[in-house]
């Protein structure tokens, strides 16, 4: 048979009994974590930290300060060398700390101050589930179907899981960190059915980069992407209840 030029590059070859048959019942529904299922606290937030462990909290208190702070950092992240550095951050902690350091020292409240920020981003409570992450989580661990996380990051995000008691509901996380990975590596996403015992056709993924979190697709997965949206309220996840049903 020649090979439709229209065909999507796949990982995952079907014979041709799984291609007439039904396809299987979702097992498993798989997470990417940032700006997923969670957050990180708001811009001033996290700033005031910083200000407060480094003795820096009343250059906050100046009119207009967080918009300047705020300027400066979108400025910063356009620039050239600062941009070299977010290639393959979530590979390792030693490359996340050097990307950030890097991306921060152009910015003048946070240079000399760059161990307090890392400290806030990183914190337990720095990062914070949707209003609709505990509910949907909660939905689908009472129907059975086991859960997991596949992310691009840099430390061990279970700690913000522990924090907001969400840890006992997830069944395996896959981190880029750990792994030497990073999405759309088809490896994480089929290590992540493994860990869960699901085959990769009976397995949901749920992300908000096309590229990225899409990567799940090729392995098989039927995939979910949310919008990517700086979402204060519900992130939407309920939607993911009626497609796993």
């Amino acid at each position: 048979m020649i090979q439709s030029l229209f065909e999507t590059p796949s990982t995952y070859r079907l014979t041709a009994a799984e291609m007439a048959a039904p396809l299987p019942r979702v097992e498993a529904v798989l997470f990417d974590f940032s700006n997923t299922i969670f957050q990180m606290i708001d811009l001033e937030t996290w700033l005031r930290r910083v200000g407060e462990s480094s003795g820096r909290l009343a250059v906050l208190d100046e009119p207009g300060a967080v918009a300047e702070i705020s300027r400066q950092l979108r400025t910063a992240f356009r620039l050239p060398a600062v941009i070299a550095l977010q290639e393959g951050r979530d590979l390792s902690a030693e490359r996340h700390r050097r990307a950030m350091w890097g991306w921060w020292r152009h910015v003048d409240f946070l240079r000399g101050a760059e161990e307090a920020a890392y400290q806030q981003l990183t914190a337990p409570d720095a990062w914070v589930p949707y209003p609709d992450t505990g509910p949907t989580l909660h939905a689908l661990y009472d129907r059975g179907l086991r859960i997991g996380i596949v992310s691009d990051f840099a430390w061990d995000l279970r700690t913000h899981l522990a924090h907001h008691g969400l840890d006992a509901l997830i069944d395996g996380c896959v981190i880029s960190y750990e792994q030497g990975r990073e999405k759309p590596d088809a490896q994480l996403f089929l290590k992540a059915c493994a860990d869960l015992g699901a085959e990769p056709r009976a397995a949901f993924m749920v992300g908000d980069n096309p590229v990225r979190d899409g990567g799940a697709a090729t392995c098989g997965l039927r995939t979910y992407i949310l919008p990517s949206e700086n979402r204060t309220g519900e992130r939407g996840l309920a939607d993911v209840l009626r497609l796993v049903s």
